[in-house]
């Protein structure tokens, strides 16, 4: 498989996606933050002394999916079209998070969704490491991607 991101000389560039076909995309990434079940509890509570975490890591998630492009070099700035935190748990010590995005346009979204549940999960480790430190984030993957010439994605 021939790297796309290489030019002739061997350095890194962005891809030029110029005669590329605006489709439909959509990316799924999901991470795990694993804690303290009693920390975990005061999360879904409402009893961090810093506020409601899952309010501000969604806020957070939504902010870096549309900023990706700022963060991880090669990224084309994309106009987002929707993008969607979801949290769930195990209900002992491990918060889920799910990122959804989408855009219609010339490349993927998938490094928008990974990075929305990467900020998220550093969000919550933020709010909560004055109760704990040994918090553990991950792993953190790509479930899902439609649309564009490579076809879809399905873990």
């Amino acid at each position: 498989m021939e790297l796309s991101h290489m030019n002739e000389q061997g350095r890194a560039r962005m891809v030029d996606v110029t005669d590329k076909e605006v489709t439909h995309r959509t990316a799924v990434a999901q991470t795990a933050v694993r804690m303290h079940p009693n920390t975990l509890k005061r999360i879904l509570e409402g009893g961090i002394e810093k506020g409601d975490v899952l309010a501000v890591a969604q806020v957070a998630g939504i902010m870096a999916a549309k900023n990706t492009s700022s963060w991880i070099p090669m990224c084309h700035p994309l106009p987002l079209t929707g993008v969607d935190i979801q949290f769930g748990d195990n209900g002992l010590d491990e918060l889920y998070i799910e990122a959804s995005v989408k855009t219609t346009g010339k490349t993927g979204v998938e490094m928008e969704a990974l990075t929305a549940v990467s900020a998220a999960a550093l969000t919550v480790y933020d709010m909560c490491k004055a109760l704990q430190k040994d918090m553990q984030i991950g792993p953190t993957r790509l479930v899902s991607k439609r649309g564009g010439k490579n076809g879809d994605y399905q873990v």
